[in-house]
Formats: structure tokens, C-alpha cells, sequence
């Protein structure tokens, strides 16, 4: 799956949600607007779609309010005073957490701002069947470059 390709399945999921693509591109890029497909090719030129995927507005309707999320809370480990006065460590397994939030596009742009490829990151959120794995060591597991 191309950049391009990816970035429309984005977009059309989002807009399925209430989000205005044109009015959104209008204003944040300030570029002029001839249709969406140009529109898209200009995102995913030279890692634009970064605005895209940051926008507050675009996450808010991508990640319906409400909507149930899960995420893991990893391992931790810290110090505690017991009650006969010594310091011992404590060590909490990490675990799989569910929520339904109203502010679940914050935690999903928390997660999109520390990943290492945030574009596969949201891969994950695409209500399609894809029949490409997403391991990257597997063919067609990587997003491949636009070929133009």
C-alpha cells in the first residue's frame, strides 16, 4: 500500500466521522484547492501529511468520541516504605487496559507523537481488510514510496 493510497483511506474513514478534508486543507495549509486527489498527492509529498496527522481536528473525527480503546500500561517498578519501616521495591506487571473516552484522540495523538512510524500507526485504525501483513520483514508488510 502507497502513501498516497494509505492517506486516502485516512482521510475517507475520517470524513465518514464528520470531517471536513477541504475546509481542513483550506485553512492549515493555506494552498489552493482544485480536488481532493491533488490534495492528497500534496500531503504525502515530502512528509506533509505529519500536519494531517497531528491536526486536532482530524484526530477528533478519525477517533469517534466514545469510541472503546485499548491500550497497554507497561511494567513498573518503584520503591515503597513498609510498614515496619524499610524501603522495598515494588514491581507491578504490565497489563492490557480497555476505555471508552470522550478525549480518546488525545491519547492516540500522545501514542501517533512517540511511535516511530506514525503513518503504521495508524494503519493499525483502518476499518479495512488488508491482506498485506503489517510485519515489515514480510513482503508487502512495508509502505512503499509512491511511484510516480
Amino acid at each position: 500500500m502507497t502513501k498516497l493510497e494509505l492517506l486516502q483511506l485516512l482521510v475517507g474513514q475520517a470524513r465518514a466521522n464528520g470531517f471536513e478534508f477541504r475546509k481542513w486543507y483550506l485553512t492549515r495549509l493555506g494552498l489552493p484547492w482544485s480536488n481532493p486527489q491533488n490534495a492528497l498527492k500534496t500531503l504525502s509529498e515530502e512528509r506533509r501529511y505529519y500536519v494531517l496527522l497531528f491536526s486536532h481536528e482530524f484526530a477528533q473525527h478519525f477517533w469517534k468520541a466514545g469510541q472503546q480503546i485499548t491500550f497497554q500500561v507497561p511494567t513498573q517498578t518503584f520503591q515503597r516504605r513498609k510498614a515496619d519501616g524499610t524501603i522495598g521495591t515494588v514491581t507491578r506487571k504490565g497489563y492490557t487496559r480497555r476505555t471508552a473516552r470522550d478525549d480518546v484522540w488525545r491519547y492516540h495523538l500522545r501514542e501517533l507523537a512517540v511511535a516511530e512510524e506514525p503513518l503504521r500507526y495508524m494503519r493499525r485504525y483502518l476499518r479495512v481488510v488488508d491482506d498485506h501483513p503489517e510485519d515489515p520483514a514480510q513482503p508487502g508488510g512495508g509502505l512503499e514510496e509512491s511511484r510516480s
